[in-house]
C-alpha cells in the first residue's frame, strides 16, 4: 500500500482544513487508517483513526469535537476534517495504514506511512 497525503497549508486560528490521503492497492477497504502528527522538537503523536468498516473511530483528546476522520472506500481515500484550528495544531500530518483494520493509536502498529503534509496555524 502506498499513501499520498495532501491538503495541508497555512490557515489562521479558528479556520478549517481538510486533509486527504489517497491509497493505492485493492485491499484498502480492509485496512484501518490513522492520522498522526509531529510538531518541531516533539514526538509523533496520534490524532485520529478509523476502522476498516468505517463505523468505528477514535480520536486524541486534544482534537475531539474539532476533527473528524472519514473514509471513502470507493475512492481509496481517507479524510481528516479539521475545524477550529489552533496554533498548537501546527505540525506535519501523516496518514498511516494498519493491516488489522483497527483504530489503534499506537504508531508502531501501522504498517504503511505516507510522506506527510504540513499544517501551519497562525495566531
Amino acid at each position: 500500500v502506498q499513501l499520498q497525503a495532501s491538503g495541508g497549508g497555512l490557515v489562521q486560528a479558528g479556520g478549517s482544513l481538510r486533509l486527504s490521503c489517497a491509497a493505492s492497492g485493492r485491499t484498502f477497504s480492509s485496512y484501518g487508517m490513522g492520522w498522526f502528527r509531529q510538531a518541531p522538537g516533539k514526538e509523533r503523536e496520534f490524532v485520529a483513526a478509523i476502522g476498516w468498516i468505517g463505523g468505528s473511530t477514535s480520536y486524541a483528546d486534544s482534537v475531539k469535537g474539532r476533527f473528524t476522520i472519514s473514509r471513502d472506500n470507493a475512492k481509496n481515500t481517507v479524510y481528516l476534517q479539521m475545524n477550529s484550528l489552533k496554533p498548537e495544531d501546527t505540525a506535519i500530518y501523516y496518514c498511516a495504514a494498519n493491516r488489522y483494520g483497527s483504530t489503534s493509536n499506537w504508531a508502531p502498529g501501522y504498517d504503511f506511512w505516507g510522506q506527510g503534509t504540513q499544517v501551519t496555524v497562525s495566531s
